[in-house]
């Protein structure tokens, strides 16, 4: 059973399975970090806040206002964190954007050129090459079955 388990683990597609989630989860901190710290700080300038983070609705009030999702959050509150939502949002359209285009990359790196019909035939009496439309061979003046 053990060389069994060492014959799986050394299989290359256990490899690739773990390198593909070891860069997956280096690639997510790249996206949210271009999303929480170059992409929402140009959306909470042009609306004027701080980005969708702080964007939420108090369900419970608990007696208070709250300017932040952390105060809201320290007081107990119940909230509807709609901001963070959009984030998430945004991050996973980022992903799913830059994967569409790697994947398309890749897959016109791996793509076979459609082979052309070839514009001759075979002579079957001299076994020289024919144009297809010829009826006769050029070389043996041969008849050729069209």
């Amino acid at each position: 059973m053990w060389k069994e388990f060492r014959e799986f683990i050394a299989r290359g597609s256990v490899f690739d399975l773990a390198v593909g989630i070891v860069i997956g989860a280096a690639f997510t901190a790249v996206i949210n970090s271009f999303v929480n710290d170059l992409i929402m700080p140009i959306i909470g300038f042009i609306l004027g806040g701080s980005g969708f983070s702080n964007y939420f609705i108090v369900l419970r009030p608990m007696g208070k206002t709250f300017v932040t999702l952390a105060a809201a959050k320290e007081a107990g509150a119940v909230t509807l964190n709609w901001g963070l939502f959009v984030n998430g949002v945004i991050n996973f359209l980022i992903v799913a954007l830059v994967l569409f285009f790697l994947i398309k990359g890749v897959n016109k790196l791996y793509k076979q050129p459609v082979p052309t019909p070839p514009d001759e035939k075979e002579c079957p009496f001299c076994f020289s090459k024919v144009s297809k439309k010829a009826t006769r061979c050029p070389q043996c003046t041969s008849e050729l079955k069209a």
